[in-house]
């Protein structure tokens, strides 16, 4: 088995698109005006519209409603993240933190209020465990 994608579903597919692409600095690959993929080389990130839900169940995902899911990414340095994203007025939940497992962690949120934590493996321990 191989996991391979988040799928968040938005009523805004275009402004959340928007929003990923400038803190990926990845551009979407679009399938359907409902359906674009930020396609990264270790996991894939779908946008979807909240019109797509009905395919799989009416009801069985609501846009705007997480508060249990955080989407990580490894960035080369969460400092340097930070000050790159600072302009785009993101809306910050934690400033560069070391956290007690080793990694500086940055936490923010994308316009729905999904939270995002882009991460940096920093004492030896942590980047060990990133290489497996």
């Amino acid at each position: 088995m191989n996991f391979v994608s988040i799928r968040v579903i938005t009523d805004d597919v275009a402004r959340l698109v928007e929003f990923y692409e400038q803190v990926t600095a990845v551009s979407a690959t679009w399938s359907t005006p409902d359906f674009a993929e930020i396609v990264t080389p270790s996991c894939t990130l779908a946008v979807a519209s909240s019109r797509t839900v009905a395919l799989f169940g009416s009801g069985s995902a609501r846009p705007a409603s997480n508060r249990s899911l955080i989407t990580e990414f490894r960035v080369a340095d969460v400092d340097a993240e930070y000050q790159r994203l600072t302009p785009l007025g993101c809306e910050f939940v934690q400033t560069p933190t070391t956290m007690p497992w080793g990694n500086r962690s940055l936490l923010f949120r994308d316009p729905d209020g999904n939270l995002i934590n882009f991460f940096t493996p920093v004492t030896p321990d942590a980047v060990r465990r990133q290489d497996r």
